[in-house]
């Protein structure tokens, strides 16, 4: 078993309403006053296997090097740990580098890490070809596009809705062909013919 993994993240702002809102009544919709109150920001992990319908997330304080480092580890110890060798696709990203593995765990850790997984990095300007970034869409379209305060709840709101996805295995309808890649992406490739 080799699979495909794609991952992303996304910034999530913490944010407490200012002034209570009006509910909805017979022929009103519910009003929400502008002003709000923030509570920062947390970092939304996200991997998903496209071909299976499965997804993984990870509610995280930072969006560091270890951050993204431990959430690897979590995604090939937990969830591929007989996988041979995990293809892991993802944008090119200061944090998501091999030299993380080595700078959060110890040597024999970060080697196995390392020597368990291909990294394809999608081209700069086309982390759009990455389809962890549709399922953070969904992700922000379905859970996240309300006010939340707290990273609890955050975590609670995005483990809901990933057993859920998960559960009906949604899958990704990629339409994007290596026909439509060769002329929509013909500049980042080199040319044949002077």
């Amino acid at each position: 078993m080799n699979p495909v993994i794609c991952m992303d993240e996304s910034p999530k702002q913490l944010i407490e309403e200012g002034r209570p809102g009006q509910s909805i009544k017979p022929g009103r919709e519910a009003r929400v006053d502008y002003e709000y109150v923030r509570h920062g920001v947390v970092n939304v992990f996200m991997a998903n296997e496209p071909l299976k319908g499965k997804r993984f997330t990870q509610i995280t304080e930072f969006k560091t090097m270890k951050e993204w480092a431990q959430f690897i580890q979590m995604i090939v110890t937990e969830h591929y740990p007989k996988a041979e060798k995990i293809t892991l696709v993802m944008d090119n990203f200061k944090t998501h580098v091999p030299a993380a593995f080595y700078e959060t765990f110890e040597p024999k850790e970060a080697k196995r890490l390392w020597d368990r997984i291909e990294f394809v990095y999608t081209p700069k300007h086309g982390s759009w070809l990455n389809m962890a970034e549709i399922e953070l869409h969904v992700l922000n379209g379905q859970c996240l596009n309300r006010h939340i305060s707290k990273i609890k709840e955050v975590e609670e709101e995005v483990s809901a809705w990933q057993e859920d996805r998960n559960n009906k295995k949604c899958k990704i309808n990629w339409q994007f062909t290596t026909k439509d890649a060769r002329i929509k992406l013909k500049k980042l490739y080199p040319s044949i013919y002077a």
